[in-house]
């Protein structure tokens, strides 16, 4: 019997059918991607990489950037346009991590130098997210309690194995790839609210389509890169329980993207704080609450979750997107938590400094079977100044999750929103291309025919 590596490796080589409810999913996520890519296009770490790509920028003109005119080598592309996919950490969230800001810069990239088709985007996709999905089911513990970012780690790994299929690698060729993409895999929790967080998924994609090209031109790695008791599993188990032995011979049987799906943010935050910050608006709204009107806060959430949501007292917009204290603050003051809110001066505005003091975090063990790194449920109370007490009760999904999924209109209104600055973009027609991904000959048909006049 085969082991873990060359099991994965020979679905990667295969692939699998893309049926249409699947196929839905992938479009929404490559059309929030692009959405969150255009929106985060100006933030500072987009400039500082770019004008990293360009002291080293080889005469390679593979794919285009940001969907404008400048093309440049596939690897680069990827790099700049995952980084500016999740620079807002707008993004969608599935697998412990973000899977569609590594996956589909990756595929758009080196797909469009391949000439691959709308389908074969759809098939590459679904293969590095279930190969992600594979990888995350045999950890039991937190990979975030650990210090591992899923979204750098598990992102490489699924990212090379959607270049790999779109390269069409043989299962030898599958295979080093993937045991190379695990050796390139990084990522550290520490520099959540940093630059360096977004910067995670555009190596990972960068470096997924660098592995998939370093075996094709004949670097070897190890057969059993993943199970082995010095490989990836190993290397990154919080407790060292993850399961190596067992082949993924269930691989593409039974889809995990129609389980687990992906959940579309409402708010640019760590997706950690979006069920406290939905039950803070509900509350609000329903008893027209001003923020003076709380006197305390009490949150309860997950542990890892706390783990993750490190900045009490932030003082910058990078840092408001990991502080619940901030996510809270911000439903009182403005009734609102959106890329507006998520900068530096309102982070700093007296009734919002205010209103973070209030907020009392506590943490439950619990754990959900569908997110692993979130508590079964999120609470939150109220505590007003003239003695009531507004309980939430216990908060399942946020509105957007997979499980609760935002209105078609919904989701073409944060495209539009997202895009709305991009004046060189038909935002429209974007969308439209995005939302029937598998009817283009070419990946290369996708930019180009969007591209206004």
């Amino acid at each position: 019997m085969s082991g873990l590596t060359e099991s994965i490796a020979n679905f990667v080589s295969g692939g699998t059918a893309v049926p249409e409810e699947a196929a839905r999913i992938v479009r929404t996520g490559f059309a929030d991607t692009v959405a969150t890519m255009i929106a985060g296009r100006n933030e500072s770490v987009v400039g500082i990489v770019r004008q990293f790509v360009a002291a080293r920028r080889s005469a390679a003109r593979e794919a285009h950037v940001l969907f404008g005119a400048e093309r440049v080598a596939a690897a680069d592309a990827a790099l700049i346009n995952a980084t500016a996919a999740h620079a807002l950490d707008y993004d969608d969230v599935a697998l412990g991590g973000h899977p569609s800001t590594v996956l589909v810069p990756a595929v758009l990239a080196e797909g469009e130098h391949l000439g691959a088709s709308g389908a074969d985007a759809l098939r590459a996709y679904l293969v590095g997210y279930e190969v992600w999905a594979e990888l995350l089911s045999r950890e039991p513990d937190a990979y975030h309690l650990k210090g591992w970012h899923p979204t750098a780690v598990m992102g490489t790994v699924g990212a090379a194995a959607a270049v790999a299929h779109l390269h069409k690698l043989s299962r030898e060729g599958c295979r080093d790839a993937l045991a190379l993409a695990a050796s390139m895999a990084s990522g550290l929790v520490a520099n959540f609210g940093t630059m360096t967080k977004p910067l995670h998924a555009g190596r990972a994609a960068a470096c997924a389509i660098e592995a998939v090209r370093l075996a094709v031109m004949g670097i070897t790695a190890a057969a059993d890169a993943f199970e082995h008791h010095a490989g990836f599993l190993a290397a990154l188990s919080p407790k060292g329980r993850a399961e190596r032995e067992r082949p993924a011979s269930g691989l593409g049987k039974q889809l995990r993207i129609l389980d687990s799906g992906l959940s579309i943010k409402k708010y640019p935050m760590c997706y950690a704080t979006h069920r406290v910050i939905d039950a803070v608006l509900d509350l609000a709204t329903a008893h027209e609450l001003k923020a003076q009107d709380v006197r305390q806060v009490d949150a309860t959430i997950g542990v890892a979750q706390a783990s993750m949501l490190r900045n009490h007292a932030p003082v910058t917009g990078l840092e408001a997107k990991f502080s619940l204290e901030f996510g809270i603050a911000s439903a009182l003051v403005a009734r609102k938590v959106g890329l507006a809110q998520l900068t530096d001066q309102f982070v700093a505005e007296a009734p919002v400094r205010e209103a973070m003091g209030k907020v009392r975090i506590a943490t439950v063990d619990t754990k959900c079977p569908v997110e692993s790194m979130f508590a079964l449920t999120d609470r939150v109370v109220l505590v007003l100044r003239d003695g009531r007490k507004l309980d939430s009760g216990e908060i399942r999904f946020a509105r957007g999750n997979a499980k609760l999924p935002l209105k078609d209109q919904e989701l073409k209104a944060k495209f539009l929103d997202c895009t709305a600055g991009a004046d060189e973009l038909d935002a429209g027609a974007l969308y439209q291309a995005l939302n029937t991904l598998g009817e283009q000959a070419s990946l290369r048909q996708l930019g180009a025919s969007t591209a206004t006049a």
